[in-house]
C-alpha cells in the first residue's frame, strides 16, 4: 500500500517580499501603513526563487527512502510541505497515518517547559493519548540519556541534548509515518549510532521513514531507494546506492568510466592514456561496489614508438584524501620495451579489502630510474567509485552500524579457543 504521494509539487519564493505572519495584528497594520505612504519606494520586480519545481514521488507502506542533495537544493522545503507547516505553490501531497517529524532542533517544544512537559505535549500533537505517552515514558528517557534533566526547562538544554529528547519522543511514539532531517548531524557520536539502529528497527517493524541527510553511509545503509533533489528538481531516483554514486560522483566531477579522444589524450609522442573504467566481474561498469565484491580498474594505453621498459600503476585514495594504497603490475614482460600498440590492463581488487566510502583512481604509466619511479603519464582521479556495505552482518564491520575508520577494512580470518571456567579454575 502507498503511504506517501507526492505530484508535481513546487514552491516559490520572492526573494524580499515582506511578510507578516508572524506579527501581531498591530505591527501588521502599522507596516502596511508605511508602506501606502512610501509606494515609489516600493521595489515591484522582486525575484522569484523556485525551491522546489514538478517533484514527484512516492513512498510504499514499510519503506525508508532517503533524500540527497547540496545544501540549498530543496530538501527541507519538500519537508515542510509534506508535513504542513507550508502549502505548495503547485501540486498536491498526501500522507496516510499519523507522522512523527523531526524537521530542526527542538521543533515543537516550548522552551518554558521542562522535557517531562514537552515529552507529554509533543506525544499529544502526534495524536497519543496521555496513557500511550505514560507507556513510553520511561523508556524515551533512556534513549535519550538524559534523565537527570528531564525536569529542567528545555531552554536551558544545549543543541544536542534538544535533538536527543526529540528524537527520543518521535521514534518511540509509534508514528506510522517518521520524518527525520539532519538529526545524525547533531548529536554526538554515541547518540548517532544509537539513532541509526533506532531507524533500522523503525524499519523492520513496517513503519514508513523518511530520511534526510548529508552522511551518504548512512543514506546507503538505512535507506532501500533515494532521491536525488539539485536546485529543487529530481535529478535521479533508484536505489540508494545508485543515486548516491551519481551524486558523489556527480560533485566530484569524474564517473567510473573516462575516455579520452585521440586529440586530447594525456601522455607523451610516444605513450598516451586512452581510457579507465572501474568494471565488476562481468566486465560492466561499475559506479557502485558492494564490499564483499572485487572490482577491476581497466586501463587502456597506447604506445606509438620505441620506449624503455615500463608498467601500469594505480593509486586508490578515499574521500578524506587518505591514500588507500599504491600497486603496479609486477609482470615480467614490463621489464622489456613494449612492442607498439594497445594494451588493456586489468588490476582486480580483492573482495572485503576496502573501506565504505567514494574512491578516486589516479592511473599512471611508469618506469623505474634508479630506486625511484618516473611517470610517463599521470591522471589523477581519472576514474571514482562508490564502496558501500549492505549491513547484513557478513562482513568485516558485522552488525555495526557505524562507520570504522581507515582506508582499507579487510575481511580476516579470526581464531577462538573457548575454555571452561571449571578448566580454567583447576589450570
Amino acid at each position: 500500500m502507498t503511504t506517501i504521494v507526492a505530484e508535481g509539487i513546487s514552491k516559490r519564493y520572492r526573494i524580499g517580499e515582506y511578510k507578516a505572519g508572524y506579527q501581531t495584528l498591530r505591527d501588521t497594520l502599522s507596516h502596511a501603513a508605511r508602506r501606502a505612504f512610501r509606494l515609489e519606494h516600493v521595489d515591484h520586480s522582486l525575484e522569484e526563487l523556485w525551491a522546489l519545481k514538478d517533484v514527484s514521488f512516492s513512498v510504499d507502506e514499510g519503506e525508508v527512502v532517503g533524500f540527497i542533495g547540496r545544501n540549498g537544493s530543496g530538501k527541507s522545503t519538500l519537508l515542510k510541505i509534506l508535513t504542513r507547516i507550508t502549502p505548495p505553490t503547485e501540486g498536491v501531497a498526501s500522507i496516510r497515518g499519523r507522522v512523527g517529524s523531526i524537521l530542526e532542533v527542538g521543533t515543537g517544544f516550548h522552551p518554558e517547559l521542562t522535557g517531562r512537559e514537552n515529552t507529554y505535549l509533543n506525544g499529544a500533537i502526534l495524536g497519543m493519548k496521555r496513557r500511550e505517552i505514560s507507556a513510553k515514558f520511561d523508556e524515551i528517557v533512556e534513549f535519550s540519556g538524559i534523565g537527570k534533566l528531564i525536569d529542567t526547562p528545555v531552554k536551558r538544554y544545549s543543541s544536542g541534548m534538544y535533538v536527543r529528547l526529540a528524537f527520543a519522543v518521535a521514534a518511540h511514539l509509534d508514528p506510522e509515518v517518521l520524518i527525520i532531517d539532519e538529526v545524525l548531524a547533531v548529536g554526538d557520536y554515541e547518540f548517532q549510532q544509537r539513532c541509526m539502529g533506532r531507524i533500522e528497527d523503525i524499519s523492520t517493524s513496517g513503519r514508513t521513514v523518511i530520511f534526510v541527510s548529508h552522511d551518504m553511509q548512512a543514506i546507503t545503509r538505512l535507506c532501500s531507494r533515494a532521491y536525488w533533489l539539485d536546485s529543487g528538481r529530481v535529478m535521479r531516483e533508484g536505489p540508494s546506492g545508485e543515486v548516491v554514486s551519481a551524486y558523489l560522483q556527480g560533485a566530484s566531477g569524474s564517473g567510473a568510466a573516462t575516455t579520452f579522444g585521440a586529440e586530447e589524450a594525456p601522455g607523451t609522442a610516444v605513450l598516451r592514456l586512452l581510457a579507465a573504467r572501474v568494471v565488476d566481474m562481468n566486465g560492466d561498469i561499475a559506479s557502485t561496489v558492494d564490499v564483499r565484491e572485487p572490482i577491476g580498474i581497466e586501463v587502456r594505453f597506447v604506445v606509438l614508438g620505441e620506449t624503455g621498459p615500463l608498467f601500469p600503476k594505480l593509486k586508490l585514495a578515499n574521500d578524506r584524501g587518505e591514500v588507500v594504497f599504491n600497486a603496479l603490475d609486477p609482470d615480467p614482460r614490463w621489464r622489456s620495451a613494449p612492442e607498439p600498440g594497445t594494451y588493456t590492463c586489468t588490476a582486480w581488487i580483492p573482495a572485503n579489502l576496502l573501506n565504505e566510502g567514494v574512491i578516486g583512481v589516479d592511473v599512471a604509466v611508469a618506469s623505474m630510474s634508479g630506486p625511484g619511479l618516473v611517470n610517463h603519464v599521470n591522471v589523477p582521479s581519472v576514474v571514482k567509485f562508490h564502496v558501500h556495505d549492505p549491513g547484513l552482518g557478513d562482513t568485516a564491520k558485522g552488525h555495526y552500524t557505524g562507520q570504522l575508520r581507515g582506508g582499507v577494512l579487510p575481511l580476516l580470518d579470526w581464531t577462538t579457543e573457548f575454555v571452561e571456567a571449571r578448566a580454567y579454575e583447576t589450570a
